[in-house]
């Protein structure tokens, strides 16, 4: 059950499963939530945070101090809904000040029944996860809260991440098709497009299939529980595994389809969940990050050319593969393409004997800096090398 915190100053406490407490004030809906907390670097973009489908049961803590200050939209959501546990910021702007705002973030959130505080030592609290790790934490807010003991007790009983499968939760009930965007800027008639694609929603986000219709490619969304038959069934000249929630471990039915495609020769990209899982297909491993990479601003390097991005993550596991040499796999040799700065962590795979390649982040840019969108040129290239 929540209520709206609009003009109140509900109590509220956040609590993790190591026995850490914090006190705030209630934000968005009144009421209680539990979920994975991580916390986000980006000092922008909190709008198309919250409606990422790869954060599906976590509750987000935003580094940046002041989050609310341009509104909430109807332009920039990047799915149908919300989809955080639960957020936690510091100090919450008071009057949103944005000429294409529609209502105030804390609105938004009690409206979509999402469970916040704030007045919260975010710094602290992210360096406790940073020291600590991502851990279940809960949120409590209302004027008559259980003791600190129960609460903790609660949490403790939520699920964790680590082997939670979550793409079901989050993909599309029914296919449907992104049309093309012609140099007009008009949508092109389905089947007329320069190219097919094939997309698997794993929690797809919008801007993606997006970026794909601005380079002339006409996009199928497909719900994440598609067979290699119906994927084949659009007659793609590419085919793309989306990002998503949940431990890449669980993705068995994923891993099978990209391996039909793989088979097939036809030129593949996977960004974020669909790196980890062409990880799997071709036989490497996967583990849970310490606190994972959730931000605007990583540094990478593309190892290709040495070119180094700042790019946009949200990831809370990796792949497991050999920077230091080529790989041999059942689809031929494979190698680590794109590398984090920070800490070493495969950012990219790429097959070097057929057309496949993925990223661990998000070239899409929604929100983030704009570095990574040579990816989806390098895909278009893959898809024109195949037809020639």
């Amino acid at each position: 059950m929540t209520t709206s915190t609009r003009g109140t100053r509900v109590p509220a406490v956040l609590v993790l499963e190591d026995g850490r407490t914090f006190r705030g004030r209630a934000y968005g809906a009144v009421g209680t939530t539990f979920g994975e907390a991580v916390f986000s670097t980006g000092m922008t973009g909190y709008q198309e945070t919250l409606t990422d489908p790869s954060y599906h049961r976590q509750v987000v803590v935003m580094t940046a101090p002041h989050v609310g200050n341009t509104g909430v939209n109807d332009e920039d959501p990047e799915s149908r809904r919300v989809w955080v546990s639960g957020y936690v910021v510091r100090d919450p702007a008071r009057v949103p000040s944005n000429w294409r705002s529609r209502r105030s973030l804390d609105e938004e959130l009690a409206a979509q029944g999402v469970v916040g505080i704030s007045g919260v030592d975010t710094r602290a609290l992210t360096r406790h996860l940073r020291e600590r790790g991502a851990m279940r934490v809960g949120i409590f807010s209302g004027n008559a809260l259980p003791d600190e003991g129960t609460m903790l007790a609660e949490v403790r009983q939520a699920p964790e991440m680590k082997g939670a499968d979550l793409a079901a939760e989050v993909t599309t009930g029914e296919a449907y098709v992104v049309p093309a965007i012609g140099p007009d800027g008009e949508a092109v008639p389905v089947g007329t497009a320069r190219f097919t694609v094939a997309a698997v929603d794993l929690g797809i986000k919008g801007m993606t299939p997006h970026r794909m219709a601005e380079r002339g490619i006409e996009v199928h969304v497909l719900p994440a529980t598609a067979t290699v038959e119906e994927v084949y069934a659009v007659g793609p000249d590419g085919v793309f595994f989306s990002n998503g929630p949940g431990d890449p471990a669980t993705a068995d039915h994923a891993v099978s389809v990209m391996r039909g495609v793989l088979e097939r020769g036809t030129p593949l990209f996977g960004i974020c969940f669909g790196n980890q899982i062409l990880g799997r297909a071709l036989g490497f491993g996967t583990y849970k990050l310490k606190y994972g990479h959730r931000g605007i601003n990583q540094p990478v390097q593309d190892r290709t050319t040495g070119r180094v991005e700042v790019t946009a993550h949200n990831h809370g596991f990796a792949v497991d593969a050999p920077l230091d040499r080529v790989s041999d796999t059942p689809y031929g040799r494979a190698e680590v393409s794109h590398v984090c700065l920070n800490d070493d962590v495969v950012e990219g795979l790429r097959l070097l004997d057929r057309p496949a390649f993925s990223v661990q982040y998000h070239p899409e840019a929604a929100a983030g800096p704009h570095d990574a969108a040579y990816l989806f040129d390098r895909f278009v290239s893959l898809m024109e090398g195949q037809r020639a």
